[in-house]
């Protein structure tokens, strides 16, 4: 049985390229299609020989750090992939790649991070953050956001079979396109992110620091707590913004690694996690870390982190993205710190291993496709 994956670009090796991985493990012979490929060779790894094919995007100028601007073209480019002979289809989805062109005998399936959020939810985000929210730029960009929404909806219904992310995009796919889907959580590295052997007295606040990530707030509502000490890792746009918030009680790292971020989540007391996200593997790095998080209530976490209700808490959550809200969380952290042990916190992440993962997607495959498995 002939697979090919599309997966809208490699750039460079996060969380949706996590999942990736895990797939292109499922199918090691498949092809995969990306719009764009200037994935750096320190990252290629996961791909392991996979052939990669890329489209008439790939030679356009500057493509290589501008590619986002040529997401106009990118419908064009998706559909243009001969995917001539192949049984199954896997689109891994959160822009373009559901456009993808495929007949009647072959059977398509989406993994979707979510629908386009340039076009759904986040479309007036995207134009404020990119200066296209007035005038004659922001009157065209409305009527190209509008038009790649009407594409994006129109080409949902040749997906067979979604597979969302997370409950929070299952909704947001029934909203946008119609279509009902099934829950498979991406994959954590939970052999990598392990129970540290010691404790610090810091919270930590990592992520790239874009607007709707809330890191300026978060070191806000550190800088109203003298007593309590945090460290900021990540870097990106806001960067700025959270240094003017800093208090003496807050360190700011800059971008680290992996294994760097990896040892800081090990002696944190807490993660402090203010964004809405679609999933969030940050926070369940944490708990596979032992590390309780304090997070918005609000998105992914909430099927991700156990709040204090629950039997075997790994968290505890804020209503408001305020300061005044980030306060009253990590005092009530403190408070029931006994009740949220690193082995509640690991117990609960190892429910995204990537062994469940794969596990569970092939599973679902097997059932909408038997002969994927028939031995």
């Amino acid at each position: 049985m002939r697979v090919a994956i599309i997966h809208e670009w490699l750039t460079t090796f996060a969380g949706s390229e996590k999942a990736l991985a895990q797939i292109l493990q499922l199918f090691p012979e498949a092809d995969l299609f990306c719009i764009v490929d200037y994935l750096p060779d320190s990252q290629r790894g996961f791909l392991e020989g996979h052939k990669v094919t890329t489209s008439f995007i790939q030679k356009l100028p500057a493509v290589d750090t501008k590619y986002r601007n040529y997401l106009p073209l990118m419908p064009m480019a998706v559909r243009r992939f001969d995917l001539t002979g192949y049984d199954l289809v896997i689109s891994s989805n959160h822009a373009v790649a559901n456009g993808v062109k495929t007949t009647p005998g072959q059977l398509h399936v989406s993994y979707t991070y979510s629908p386009m959020r340039y076009a759904w939810d986040l479309r007036e985000q995207y134009l404020r953050e990119s200066g296209l929210d007035t005038g004659v730029k922001g009157f065209i960009a409305r009527r190209l956001l509008s038009r790649l929404r009407e594409w994006d909806h129109r080409v949902s219904r040749n997906v067979d079979y979604f597979i969302a992310i997370s409950k929070f995009i299952q909704n947001r796919i029934r909203r946008s396109y119609g279509r009902e889907s099934v829950v498979i959580y991406p994959p954590v590295d939970t052999d990598f992110y392990q129970i540290g052997k010691e404790k610090g007295s810091f919270y930590l606040a990592a992520s790239r620091m874009v607007p709707y990530k809330m890191m300026p707030l978060i070191v806000s509502a550190f800088s109203e707590m003298p007593d309590k000490r945090l460290v900021v890792i990540g870097d990106g746009p806001e960067f700025e913004r959270v240094k003017e918030c800093a208090a003496e009680n807050t360190e700011i790292l800059g971008y680290q690694d992996d294994r760097v971020l990896k040892q800081y989540l090990q002696k944190a007391k807490a993660l402090v996690f203010a964004a809405e996200e679609d999933f969030g593997i940050l926070p369940v790095e944490a708990q596979a870390c032992g590390t309780p998080v304090v997070a918005y209530a609000k998105g992914g976490a909430l099927e991700t982190v156990n709040g204090l209700k629950h039997e075997e808490p790994s968290g505890v959550f804020f209503d408001q993205q305020s300061t005044t809200s980030i306060k009253a969380a990590i005092t009530a952290f403190e408070q029931h710190a006994e009740e949220i042990t690193a082995s509640n916190c690991r117990k609960n992440a190892l429910r995204f291993s990537e062994a469940v993962f794969k596990e569970e997607f092939m599973g679902y495959l097997c059932t909408i496709l038997p002969a994927l498995c028939d031995k």
